[in-house]
């Protein structure tokens, strides 16, 4: 039988989902990136590997904000945005979705559907208030663990208005009210109702919200910011079961498809392989015209896999290191002092 991947590496979290040819959930997981995003990824397949063991994968997709490196340590088949993959994992979660509120450590999205189908999104610009880090700041400040924040702010019987124009000003009001005595349950809940508008203000500006209305990302562990969107909007919010974990649901359902589409061997490098080779990138700049390029690089095993950045393309060939490069060895006809 065989069974699709999806990982979604994000700047806070990495989330990885296995799934079968029936959509069954075999094996999801939530890990903090902690800024490694390799070692998260190894992390991953290394609790993966030790649970399910050595699984046929014929197909694996990636996203998220890492979903390029992420994509050349496993071999993916497919890597796509986060807002595909969010959408998809909703439409397959709750077929009747009109709009997604997806808040995760680092930004806030918003999609919109009409009969099944997404006609529009939006995400956060400038203003991260709201998302999983500020509330885990907010958390650490207060003293409270994350985990009992929204208990917290439902035990509230008179929130405090706090600015949510912005975080700056949400977290300078909301120490400005600490400082005058009030209950931390009413502050707290007084900040999700702030967030909730910045959010309906500043994400989705203005347009209309229809229900069924999915609350995704690992903000909708927050009961508090559930409440909150619930008071704004006046409507239930349903938090899906794999709520922390969609933009890998996603990402697995994508590679599906494309292996429905395409029939092709998968590149999966194996969970057991993933979770002990070594992996390596590495940067220079190219400095052979004006643009200056940052050229990427990343090598498994010691040997060089991928490579991207130089707007010309002539770094694109593997066969060319970087060595060359100082040698005045292409191997493509060109030289090291010919401007492009």
């Amino acid at each position: 039988m065989p069974n699709f991947l999806g990982i979604d590496v994000g700047s806070v979290t990495t989330k990885v989902v296995l799934i079968d040819e029936h959509h069954n959930v075999l094996f999801d997981i939530y890990l903090r990136t902690e800024g490694g995003p390799i070692h998260a990824i190894q992390r991953a397949f290394r609790q993966l590997y030790e649970t399910v063991g050595e699984v046929e994968v014929a197909g694996v997709g990636t996203t998220g904000s890492g979903r390029r490196l992420a994509g050349i340590m496993v071999g993916a088949d497919i890597v796509k945005n986060e807002i595909t993959a969010h959408a998809l994992a909703g439409r397959w979660v709750e077929p009747n979705v009109s709009t997604i509120i997806d808040i995760g450590g680092q930004d806030s999205k918003i999609i919109f559907f009409q009969n099944g189908v997404p006609v529009g999104f939006n995400m956060n610009t400038v203003c991260a208030a709201g998302t999983g880090s500020f509330l885990d700041h907010q958390a650490v400040r207060l003293g409270i663990p994350i985990e009992e924040f929204g208990e917290y702010a439902l035990r509230s019987t008179n929130p405090i208005k706090i600015a949510g124009r912005c975080g700056v000003f949400a977290e300078s009001d909301l120490i400005h009210k600490q400082k005058m005595g009030y209950k931390k349950e009413d502050l707290i809940a007084g900040l999700c109702l702030a967030l909730a508008g910045n959010y309906l203000a500043n994400v989705a500006r203005g347009r209309k919200i229809e229900p069924v209305v999915l609350f995704q990302g690992g903000v909708a562990a927050n009961i508090g910011m559930r409440a909150a969107f619930e008071s704004r909007l006046g409507m239930e919010i349903v938090v899906p079961p794999y709520f922390k974990v969609m933009g890998a649901l996603g990402a697995a359902l994508l590679a599906k498809r494309n292996y429905e589409r395409r029939r092709r061997p998968s590149q999966f490098r194996g969970a057991a392989y993933i979770a002990s080779f070594t992996c390596t990138p590495r940067t220079f700049t190219c400095g052979d015209c004006p643009n200056n390029c940052e050229v990427n690089e990343v090598y498994i095993g010691g040997e060089l896999v991928s490579r991207w950045g130089s707007r010309c393309g002539k770094w694109h060939n593997l066969s060319v290191s970087s060595a060359d490069r100082r040698e005045n060895r292409w191997g493509t006809g060109l030289k090291v002092s010919q401007k492009v």
